[in-house]
């Protein structure tokens, strides 16, 4: 099974979910798996993708549109 994360840096009526959504359901992921975060990556509490981890199992994939999506990086942590 396919299973979608999105995520956006805040929750302000510029920032939506809408271009990664449309582009997780094109790639084949069904919206009742699709789990979403309003969050910084830079933050650790990111409930949306907890969820979506405890979700999947095994044979299943995480679907997100930008591997920049998971998370970033701080820029004063160096870069591995």
């Amino acid at each position: 099974m396919l299973v979608g994360y999105m995520r956006v840096s805040s929750e302000s009526d510029r920032q939506t979910t809408d271009l990664q959504r449309d582009a997780l359901l094109a790639a084949g992921v069904d919206a009742r798996h699709l789990f979403k975060d309003h969050a910084s990556g830079v933050k650790d509490d990111r409930p949306g993708l907890v969820e979506a981890l405890a979700y999947v199992q095994p044979n299943d994939v995480l679907v997100v549109w930008k591997l920049d999506r998971l998370g970033r990086w701080p820029s004063s942590s160096p870069r591995r």
